[in-house]
């Protein structure tokens, strides 16, 4: 994910951040797994890019997919991202806070709950 790698390295370069955002958006985010939609969010609220519309169409995917094949740390980055950008997703946190009670919060690492608990 070259977004990650751009976050990742500190770079910023916020209309190549756009253009991103506005493919992924446009192609629905088809062929993105759950990896890929959580480095997605990670990646923009690390670089402080806000893209609204790319944060509600991976809202949206995650809740359809009922965060099925997600990973527990795919599932506190996400939603340590979304708090990050101050964007709200109710639907998602209501899922992911059962999915966590589900699990027992078993798999999440101990940085992993921090995270999920300082999002929510």
């Amino acid at each position: 994910n070259m977004v990650w790698a751009f976050a990742t390295a500190g770079m910023q370069t916020d209309k190549f951040y756009k253009m991103v955002a506005n493919e992924a958006v446009h192609r629905q985010l088809q062929g993105f797994n759950s990896q890929g939609l959580s480095n997605m969010v990670w990646a923009f609220s690390t670089a402080g890019v806000h893209a609204d519309k790319l944060f509600e169409v991976v809202a949206n995917e995650a809740v359809k997919r009922q965060l099925q094949g997600f990973k527990p740390q795919e599932i506190s980055n996400m939603v340590w991202a979304f708090a990050t950008a101050g964007v709200h997703a109710d639907k998602i946190y209501e899922m992911v806070a059962n999915e966590a009670v589900q699990l027992q919060l078993r798999g999440f690492k101990p940085q992993g709950l921090s995270n999920m608990v300082w999002a929510f």
